[in-house]
């Protein structure tokens, strides 16, 4: 008998979870240990954000679907890691603490034969003074707690501005690394809608600031899109949105404190500047969560299994831009020095970035972090899951199941605005997600015809069919396997 263990229940912990107990046979465990209660459906925050979708919509308890499906579930976190096992332990663990209950405080080993990591990332917050959500007039829009604050605070300044007030709103990055600029592109998107359903458009000044060299980056090096019969730059497709709804914009900013009602910001001229505002949404660095590891003999070997994130297969050699490679890329998200651990989703630490890396004259890194959205992190998760479940039925390593940035797709439908009938979404298909510029070198690293944009009243639609197929597909109802990752 086998027993896997799943470190986080996020759209790649619970894919893996998913996958893993319907296809092994019921001798095998499936573990999941998570320290949050509930599974939510990220992409619709930024509904929850604009008041237009509750929290409970997007969110479901997870102890009683996992009992149902007979998957183990702990509500706990995991503080180290022990891949070795210890002197009074054979088999490999990992050290977790229960967060809430008669056992809240307590440690426990929790013994595994395979062991996926789907940690996700680590808010890190702190790591810009003073961004606090909903501290400082700043909120987020990275949790449906955060969302639901977020809410408040607009709806407050709505009614303000019904009272005559004039706002300005400052929606983005809070850091010079930041990444997810497509969550803060549909939630600026949105936010500029609904005050046009409040009837208060004309009386707020809406700014997007970005670590972004140029507009429609994305954290992806940008795109040569095909858009409709032309052919055009992502930079040049976000341009004509925003000045359509009169957004400006401030690129190559790394925020580095935030005050109450004042971003402070370094650009790439190396110019210290700051954008005041009543009302903003700024998206934070993710980081690893700093844990630790041992060996047998209790040495730290965090090292064979971190470097922020956790190290995988993918090629972590130093080297120029100009050498970057799609084959840097990992593509079975298994480490290379515990073969039974693995790391799907955002879990996994990027070799690089995929936005060519640039300074600010002082020498500051302002530079977007890799974008790794739901769609990729349920594919890697699924392989994962396939790999180990090969393995556990053919008795030896299996890795044949593989798939990489450098070779994978991603279609991402961008909220424009919420109505059945007023409503818009900005519909971006990518391929490859990590430009391959040896294959595709006149369009910009991708395949046009795979990499393409719409925009209209069918992206919402689409998006709105999307929120609750994918709630339908983690609720495990009949025939779930069928909706693709």
């Amino acid at each position: 008998m086998a027993k896997i263990v799943i470190l986080g229940a996020g759209i790649s912990g619970h894919v893996a979870a998913a996958h893993l107990r319907r296809k092994l046979p019921k001798e095998h465990e499936v573990m999941v240990v998570s320290p949050n209660s509930n599974y939510q459906w990220i992409p619709s925050n930024i509904w929850v954000g604009i008041g237009r979708m509750k929290s409970d919509e997007i969110l479901f308890p997870l102890e009683p679907l996992y009992k149902k499906k007979n998957i183990g579930y702990k509500q706990a976190k995991v503080i180290t890691f022990h891949p070795e096992g210890d002197s009074s332990e054979n088999k490999p663990y990992v050290m977790v603490e229960y967060v809430v209950g008669d056992k809240k405080g307590q440690h426990e080993k929790v013994t595994y034969d395979y062991l996926i990591n789907g940690t996700g990332p680590k808010l890190n917050f702190e790591a810009t003074e003073g961004l606090i959500p909903g501290k400082n007039k700043t909120y987020s829009v990275c949790t449906y707690t955060h969302a639901d604050h977020a809410w408040e605070g607009l709806n407050t300044l709505i009614q303000e501005m019904k009272q005559g007030k004039k706002a300005k709103i400052l929606i983005g990055t809070g850091h010079a690394k930041s990444t997810c600029q497509g969550a803060a592109f549909e939630y600026i998107l949105n936010v500029e809608k609904e005050l046009h359903k409040h009837k208060v458009r004309d009386m707020a000044e809406i700014t997007w600031i970005s670590n972004e060299y140029q507009l429609g980056d994305f954290g992806m090096d940008g795109m040569l899109l095909s858009y409709g019969s032309m052919t055009m730059k992502s930079h040049e497709m976000i341009e004509m949105i925003f000045e359509d709804r009169d957004i400006k914009w401030i690129l190559g900013a790394g925020v580095y404190k935030i005050e109450n009602g004042l971003a402070h910001y370094e650009n790439l001229e190396g110019e210290f500047k700051t954008e005041t505002y009543d009302f903003a949404m700024l998206i934070p660095s993710f980081s690893g969560h700093g844990f630790k590891a041992y060996d047998k003999s209790n040495n730290d070997i965090t090292d064979k299994l971190f470097r922020g994130f956790m190290i995988v297969d993918a090629d972590y050699t130093a080297k120029p831009y100009e050498e970057w490679s799609v084959q840097d890329w990992p593509e079975t998200y298994q480490n290379p020095n515990y073969k039974n651990i693995f790391a799907p989703g955002i879990a996994f630490a990027p070799p690089h970035s995929i936005s060519k890396p640039r300074k600010s004259k002082n020498g500051t890194d302002i530079t977007p972090a890799p974008p790794r959205t739901g769609m990729p992190s349920g594919i890697t998760a699924r392989i994962v899951a396939d790999n180990i479940i090969d393995s556990i039925k053919n008795g030896k390593e299996s890795l044949h199941h593989k798939g990489s940035m450098g070779n994978m797709g991603a279609a991402c439908i961008a909220s424009a605005g919420y109505g059945l009938t007023t409503g818009s979404g900005v519909s971006i298909t990518t391929f490859p997600i990590v430009p391959d510029y040896k294959k595709y070198p006149k369009t910009q690293g991708r395949k046009l015809g795979k990499t393409f944009d719409e925009i209209g009243l069918a992206g919402h639609w689409l998006k709105l069919t999307l929120h609750y197929a994918f709630i339908y597909k983690a609720k495990m109802k009949p025939f779930w396997w069928l909706i693709p990752e």
